[in-house]
């Protein structure tokens, strides 16, 4: 029976590389299969490419069948900290079990043993039947079967496990392995070992002694130190860790070896299971496609568990400059079912972008760049030998927009337009810059660079170390192949491994509802939003750029003449000097530079004090800004293609999760100046169509209500009545233009964790006299003081703060020394469970609204921008009535199923031809 062969399928970590490695997914009745899909795309590669290629002759998939097992009544610690598993995890077992029976696969499972012991039971069986064994596993405990005739075969890495890899990797062959774990001890499994014991340590004591008896009975002759100490007191615990990580290989058979034979996969049990679960893609393997519709569009075979991996290794990169090489590395992305993606441009503008290549990865190490646009480095240089732009994308099409292959890339926007632009749809998608926010926000940026620094302690090549920089800087198409594939192959390679590391932490660290259900359904959303961009006046622009140069040269002349001289307004240096030194105003602060400051606050206390120069460089300052920012650059800004001006939306620039508008950024033109609506003015509807403007009306205080269960501003909300007007009422007994607008500015200030002193400044009053508005605001709604109690102290317990959805905002300096920076920590921590309610809230709207308009029959009401709480539409002016209630409806109702509100949300909608009319 030499010729047997026999393949012992560790299932348990298959089901956790599987859960973990998907977005979750339901099937056509309703029911969590993430795990189940990946679990049984990841079976059917293993036992039809085994039996293809290896010959195994019988196979089996071992399972755990419950937490417990016989070294809990040894250790009743044993796995203690192990936390249950998810929630959506478990009604999935019995259905991972049909899966493995669906292969007519025997399914193993003994109560009172881990799966661990049934695998060595089964090996030792069959090695003293003289066949041969190999179990599909990385695990290191099971690394103490290998001997002749058995191997590990880790499917995460593709490579076999032998006696010399464990030599190589713990320093002992297999059979000594038990006792450097035993020593070592396990912090996953709750294995005490001996403490401060490592693997090293652990080997060569081993290697000098032979085994952790003799260890122990040499420690009393060992030189002194805490090593001599730790293993004469531990010495039990070293026993009795050696004794749980010994693998039990006497239990007694369910099944004997014969019945796990291998044949062919039956198609009727196979195809029954999965048209039951609605998987298309994989009933499409055996040769017809399912009727019932597919849920599990985003399904896809999970790649590797994070593991012990290679350095970067850029030689290793190939770049692709055939179309045989380029269907071979499509093939296997396909056949993988999950990639690796990123794109090379020659510009940062994803609108104005030409694509010069496209790098994929699919392992560490095993990533490659397709160049498609590069030219020569100079006038005399020939193009290098690359695919024709045109066939290389035909190739990639059906692979980017394939279903059942997972795309991964790193703020994958970009790219998803870039390719869009090119022709090719991008889904279905995930994005490791999201991932990263959601775990980490506030922690650090979010950036591959900052984040490779962080998790892989790699250093990526710099951009600028590849094309140069001044005036020798090349575009990335003119950069040689050598040197653009290691750059290219090394970020979708250093995404990969991201991906490895973050998509398990989601699950664990429970964020995965906001990256799943918040964050990334944002981003096609998003990308068609940037794509379709926004109408401006350029004549209308060119005039204000006119009236604002002509006011600020008579604030010019206005400030000099205050002054008594000519001077640079906008240098900070000769400011200060004119106001403190030659007009000899009091209080002037220098700061390290000896330079007098003249920030804003600075010169609002001056203006305060009656200072007009001071009030009346402020209006310079703003009319610079805002010609320079908008009136100016928004004519350079507009898009010589489209004819429109199209911002870039960051979801990881404000760490509330608030998106954020670059370049231009559309969300910092002042909201009730004058100035500001004139700029909004030359945003405009082409003609026949008009813009509309979707407002949530005070949805923080709303939410602040709600949250802190303020009973008399809930009941106020419910009834429609102006919430300033009630504020003022409580807090001044009257409600005049005065108190209303006190009122205005207490409501917000106090949700940002306002200080009497920064409040004071705000209303113009004492400190004394601010700190008594808030204590009677307290008083009066004590509902607000109890969730800033609450909020303060969980972060300071935590280390962050949650929304209402779940998102995490970390704020590493809540518990700080420095007061000035505990106490803006805290600020902020009182304010982003509320801006972040918000800005989840709006979002879920944004990608409800697309679908709710289309379902509704109004395709040409098109989102164009979001502003804060503000969604701006280009529509029809035939369709505003149909399509106002509808855009209403999905704001209104935008936090639910998942959040109940017990507040109503208020939307404010208007229309008109320009965006300042709308307003």
């Amino acid at each position: 029976m030499a010729s047997n062969h026999l393949y012992l399928v560790d299932g348990s970590s298959y089901i956790f590389r599987a859960y973990h490695r998907l977005p979750p997914l339901t099937n056509i009745h309703g029911q969590p299969v993430g795990a189940v899909y990946g679990y049984t795309t990841m079976l059917w590669k293993l036992a039809d490419g085994l039996r293809k290629a290896d010959g195994p002759t019988h196979m089996a998939v071992i399972l755990d069948h419950s937490a417990k097992s016989f070294r809990n009544d040894l250790f009743d610690q044993y796995k203690a900290h192990r936390p249950p598993p998810p929630e959506d995890l478990v009604p999935q077992f019995p259905m991972i079990r049909d899966a493995t029976r669906a292969f007519s696969l025997p399914c193993i499972e003994e109560e009172g043993f881990e799966a661990d012991d049934i695998i060595a039971s089964y090996a030792k069986a069959a090695l003293r039947a003289g066949w041969s064994v190999t179990i599909v596993s990385s695990d290191k405990d099971l690394m103490q079967l290998i001997e002749p005739g058995l191997d590990l075969l880790d499917t995460m890495n593709n490579r076999r496990i032998d006696a010399d890899y464990v030599v190589e990797k713990f320093g002992v062959g297999p059979d000594r392995l038990g006792d450097v774990l035993g020593l070592m001890g396990d912090s996953v499994d709750n294995i005490p070992g001996v403490p401060g014991v490592g693997p090293k340590t652990a080997a060569k004591l081993i290697l000098e002694h032979g085994d952790v008896e003799a260890v122990l009975a040499a420690a009393p002759a060992m030189k002194p130190g805490k090593l001599r100490e730790n293993l004469i007191e531990h010495a039990d615990m070293a026993r009795l860790s050696r004794i749980l990580v010994t693998l039990k290989d006497d239990v007694p058979l369910p099944d004997p070896l014969d019945a796990l034979a291998l044949g062919d996969i039956p198609e009727p049990p196979l195809r029954a299971f999965l048209e039951h679960h609605g998987f298309r893609s994989l009933v499409a393997k055996l040769g017809a496609v399912a009727e019932a519709p597919v849920t599990a569009a985003t399904a896809a075979p999970a790649p590797p568990t994070v593991g012990p991996e290679a350095p970067c290794d850029h030689d290793a990169y190939e770049a692709v400059t055939t179309l045989d090489a380029l269907d071979r590395w499509v093939a296997e992305a396909t056949a993988q079912g999950i990639v690796a993606v990123d794109t090379e441009t020659d510009s940062l503008d994803p609108m104005r972008a030409n694509l010069v290549g496209v790098s994929l990865a699919l392992a560490p190490n095993k990533a490659c760049y397709i160049p498609i646009g590069h030219v020569g480095g100079d006038l005399l240089s020939d193009a290098p030998v690359q695919i024709d732009r045109a066939a290389a994308i035909a190739r990639l099409k059906p692979l980017l927009a394939d279903p059942a292959v997972l795309k991964i890339g790193h703020n994958i926007k970009y790219d998803i337009i870039v390719l869009a632009r090119a022709g090719a749809e991008v889904t279905p998608f995930d994005d490791t810059i999201l991932m990263s926010f959601a775990l980490d926000a506030g922690l650090h940026g979010h950036g591959m660079d900052e984040l490779a620094t962080i998790h892989l302690s790699h250093s990526c090549i710099a951009y600028k170390d590849v094309v140069g920089s001044g005036r020798n800087q090349l575009g990335f198409h003119q950069v040689d192949l050598k040197r653009a594939t290691h750059y290219a192959a090394e970020d979708a390679d250093v995404t990969w491994r991201f991906h490895r590391r973050f998509r398990p932490r989601l699950s664990a660290e429970q964020v995965t509802r906001i990256y799943e259900r918040v964050d990334r359904p944002l981003v096609p959303v998003l990308a068609r939003m940037e794509r379709r961009g926004i109408k401006v006046d350029r004549a209308q622009l060119a005039r204000l750029s006119a009236d604002f140069a002509q006011q600020i040269a008579g604030l010019e002349a206005e400030i000099h003449a205050l002054a008594g001289t000519p001077f640079t307004i906008g240098s900070p240096k000769q400011l200060g000097d004119i106001l403190f030194e030659q007009m000899g105003l009091k209080g002037g602060r220098k700061g390290k530079s000896g330079v007098y400051s003249t920030d804003v606050n600075e010169l609002e206390r001056l203006a305060a004090d009656g200072v007009d120069v001071a009030r009346k460089v402020l209006d310079w300052r703003q009319l610079a800004k805002l010609k320079s920012t908008y009136t100016d650059a928004l004519q350079q800004q507009i898009n010589p293609e489209t004819g429109r001006v199209h911002t870039s939306y960051g979801l990881t620039g404000a760490q509330t999760g608030r998106l954020s508008s670059n370049d231009p950024n559309l969300q910092n033109i002042p909201v009730r100046t004058e100035t500001g609506r004139q700029i909004r003015d030359a945003f405009i509807a082409e003609p026949g169509n008009v813009i509309l403007s979707a407002d949530y009306s005070q949805i923080e205080l709303r939410l602040a209500a709600h949250m802190a269960d303020v009973p008399a501003l809930k009941e106020a909300f419910a009834r429609g009545e102006d919430i300033h007007n009630l504020t003022a009422l409580e807090l001044f007994g009257e409600v005049n233009r005065d108190t209303r607008a006190r009122a205005k500015t207490i409501n917000f200030a106090i949700l940002y964790g306002i200080s009497r002193w920064g409040l004071a400044g705000r209303l113009e009053v004492t400190p004394d006299e601010a700190q008594a508005m808030i204590d009677r605001y307290f008083e009066r709604f004590p509902g607000i003081n109890r969730y800033i109690a609450e909020t303060l102290t969980h972060a300071r317990e935590v280390g962050y703060t949650t929304t209402l959805f779940g998102r995490k905002t970390h704020f590493p300096r809540i518990n700080a020394r420095v007061q000035h920076e505990r106490q803006g920590a805290e600020r902020a921590a009182i304010n982003a469970p509320i801006q972040g309610t918000s800005a989840d809230i709006i979002k879920r709207a944004m990608a409800q609204m697309e679908p709710a308009l289309a379902a509704a029959g109004l395709p040409n009401v098109r989102m164009l921008l979001q502003v804060h709480d503000e969604l701006v539409f280009e529509l029809p002016e035939t369709d505003v009535d149909a399509a106002s209630p509808v855009i209403r409806a999905v704001m209104a109702a935008a936090a639910e199923p998942a959040v109940k509100l017990s507040v109503p949300l208020g939307v404010e909608i208007g229309t008109g031809p320009s965006w300042g009319a709308a307003h």
